[in-house]
């Protein structure tokens, strides 16, 4: 008995020669190899200033994906989901077919077509929080944690959470430790490696 206690420690125990450490999963986080070349950085990955656009470093690989954006300081912004084609320096997105976008006046585009909007009353405005769902069809909007029912869909391939801003405009993202509930069945992004 005490042979085997001494060999589990040997192997696996004491953090001796025989213990593997296990992988850190990364964070998800803007992505500073794939944003526009006026497009600032700050806050670990999680806050967007200057002028462009910038991918998110994980795609939407998980069927129900969830991801918030807090407006810190307004101007000409838009949040939703890209394709690696898209073109960071372009403000606004979703005049082609590689984005789908909430631009900051509530309306929703993809493929230089509007395809929803916010209702009047409604419009994101300093200090709040807009959600956004995802499952490979359709894009939802909530608003500090209400559901704006504003679907948009006609995105087709991989895609990444994207963001873009200009005229002052400042956002934060938030990957994980939401401000509001998740809606039902849908859950953080979630690295290709940790859905299997």
């Amino acid at each position: 008995m005490a042979a085997m206690f001494t060999c589990c420690l040997s192997c696996c125990g004491d953090g001796g020669s025989g213990h593997i450490p296990l992988k850190e999963m990364p964070t998800v986080q803007l992505d500073t190899h794939h944003m526009g070349t006026d497009v600032v950085i700050v806050k670990s990955g999680r806050r967007i200033c200057g002028t462009g656009g910038c991918l998110a470093n994980a795609p939407l690989h998980q069927n129900k994906s969830y991801f918030e954006f807090k407006i810190q300081s307004t101007g000409v912004w838009g949040i939703g989901v890209a394709t690696q084609k898209v073109n960071l320096n372009q403000v606004p997105m979703g005049r082609d077919t590689n984005s789908l976008v909430l631009r900051h006046d509530g309306s929703v585009y993809h493929n230089n077509e509007e395809k929803n909007r916010l209702p009047a009353n409604s419009l994101p405005q300093e200090g709040d929080i807009v959600g956004i769902t995802y499952d490979h069809v359709e894009l939802n909007l909530y608003l500090n944690g209400k559901n704006m029912h504003c679907p948009a869909s006609g995105i087709r391939g991989t895609v990444y959470p994207v963001v873009y801003v200009d005229d002052s405009a400042i956002l934060d993202c938030q990957f994980s430790d939401f401000y509001h509930t998740l809606p039902h069945g849908f859950e953080k992004i979630l690295f290709e490696q940790q859905i299997f």
